[in-house]
Order: structure tokens, then C-alpha cells, then sequence
């Protein structure tokens, strides 16, 4: 498909509860009101599956075939499709989706992160649930004994913990509050931020007049979190009734700078796990901010 040129800023969509401030900005005509004709790709469901290349997945392959010009994924992720990518682009800034990987497990015997030497646990290559599963387990585990194994989207996760094929995995909301609903635990939890990257056309001004509109939906959320309770439900199509989410496994605080301080902690923490090959530095992946 050939590139757009229709002026739009374009978003790939992420799972709602990463997305929300953006739904909420184009409902309420915050982006339109700043002046911006800000539109998702289209009503498909979110990035994730289980293909292993990352950059072929779907809202990354939107972005790198210059059909959307923004999407958000874990910081970590962030910088490694950067780094992935033909297309360029920089980190915008820290989203406003405060939100827990929990590692969950239907097996009795798992109680906490200590039962998890050698235990393999189900992730997705390269997104938050693999990179939040390291920094969960690796203060108590060795981190030679860290096992993870790729399933793909969370959906699929869930599926394999609940038939007893994985012992344990990585789930967020809404996958996490219907994992706990069909009798699943919790053995421990990583809160996370994740980044914007954004494409390399996009202005500083731009940028900013996006975000002053993303920090207003944010207040409009907080204002009433429970009545947008059922747009992060909605990819588990009926199976949770959106007052059976759980409010404290996300949250949602205004979109702040990637500071190069904690560029500098992230990227060195994915140096140590051969996440990276060290090829960039705070000025290549942000440099227009």
C-alpha cells in the first residue's frame, strides 16, 4: 500500500488500555480542537501476535511502511524498534498508560517469584510482557534461571496458562482481571510506563499540541475512570463486564519527557541482556526534543 499524503497524523493502535488517552482525545475532539486531524489506522485489533520479527507486526508494520506516523509500546521496546526500523523516527516522550504486567499462573505449587527457577514463562518477544518479565524476576531469580518462552498476544498467553500448556505468564488489563475471574493468582506485579515514537516528520510543535491534547484526555479519565471502564474491555469481546475491571492494575498520569538520565538506565540495563548492540545513544533516539 502506497504511503498516505492526506496531511493526518495517524496513530497504530496499541490495546486500549495503552491507547486510552488517544481514544479519548479523538472522541471528544481534543486533537481537532488544538488544530490537529489526528485519526486511529482503522477498527482492527491491537499490534500484538505471534509473529517473532517485531517490526513485522501489525502497528509496526504500519509505521515502517509510512501508513501511521505514531504509536506507543514499552520504552524498552521503543528503542528496539527504533533501532529495527528503515524508516527512522525518534521517542516523543513517556505515555500517560501507568499499567502492571503481572506474572500469573492457575498452578497451585507457583506462590512467588522465588517458585519460578527454571520455569518457563510465557511472554511476547520484544513487547512489555518479555521485558517487564525480566526486570520482575531478575532480583530474585539468577538470571540463568530465568526461562522465557514466546506465545504471542495476550490473549493467547491467558489460553495457555488456563489449559495447563505454561505454568505461568505475563498478562496486563483487561487480559489480567478475566485471568483472575476464571481462578488464576498473582505472583507478582511490574508497574510501567511505555514511549511514544513518533515518525521523523513530525515537529516539535507538532508534537507538543499533541501531547497538551493527550494530557487533557488524561483529566477527563481520571475525572471518571469507571465510565471508560468499557473501552479497555472491549478486546475480550464480552467476556468481562467492564465494573468487574480492577481499577489498581492501571492508571493513567499526564505524558512526561524521556529524560536522558533514564534513556541511559534503560538502555544499559538492555546492553546487559543483549537486547541491544549499543548502536545508539539519547541524541540518535531523541534528539529532535
Amino acid at each position: 500500500m502506497a504511503p498516505r499524503h492526506d496531511g493526518a497524523l495517524v496513530i497504530s493502535r496499541n490495546h486500549p488500555v495503552f491507547d486510552l488517552p488517544e481514544i479519548v482525545a479523538v472522541e471528544r475532539g481534543l486533537f481537532a480542537d488544538a488544530g490537529l486531524d489526528v485519526r486511529f489506522a482503522d477498527a482492527g485489533t491491537a499490534g500484538e501476535s505471534d509473529v517473532r520479527d517485531p517490526i513485522a507486526r501489525r502497528k509496526e508494520a504500519l509505521f515502517e511502511t509510512e501508513r501511521t506516523d505514531l504509536f506507543n509500546l514499552c520504552e524498552w521496546g521503543g528503542i528496539d524498534r527504533l533501532e529495527r526500523n528503515s524508516r527512522g523516527g525518534y521517542i516523543g516522550y513517556l505515555r500517560p498508560a501507568v499499567v502492571a504486567q503481572a506474572l500469573v499462573s492457575f498452578d497451585p505449587t507457583l506462590n512467588e517469584p522465588h517458585d519460578m527457577n527454571n520455569v518457563p514463562v510465557g511472554v511476547n518477544e520484544f513487547t512489555g510482557s518479555h521485558y517487564t518479565a525480566l526486570h520482575l524476576l531478575e532480583g530474585t531469580v539468577p538470571r540463568e534461571q530465568i526461562k522465557l518462552e514466546h506465545v504471542g498476544p495476550p490473549a493467547a498467553r491467558l489460553e495457555s496458562a488456563a489449559r495447563g500448556e505454561l505454568r505461568a505468564v505475563m498478562l496486563m488489563e483487561p487480559f489480567l482481571s478475566l485471568a483472575l475471574e476464571r481462578g488464576a493468582h498473582l505472583l507478582g506485579c511490574y508497574f510501567y510506563r511505555g514511549a511514544q515514537v513518533v515518525a521523523p516528520h513530525l515537529t516539535a510543535e507538532a508534537l507538543d499540541l499533541f501531547m497538551s491534547a493527550v494530557n487533557s484526555a488524561v483529566d477527563i479519565i481520571n475525572a471518571d475512570r469507571q465510565s471508560f471502564a468499557a473501552h479497555v474491555v472491549e478486546e475480550v469481546a464480552g467476556a468481562l463486564a467492564p465494573e468487574r475491571l480492577r481499577p489498581e492494575y492501571h492508571r493513567f498520569t499526564h505524558a512526561t519527557p524521556f529524560t536522558q538520565e533514564r534513556f541511559t538506565e534503560s538502555y544499559a540495563w538492555m546492553r546487559s541482556w543483549q537486547l541491544t548492540d549499543g548502536r545508539s545513544g539519547y541524541d540518535t533516539l531523541l534528539a529532535l526534543r
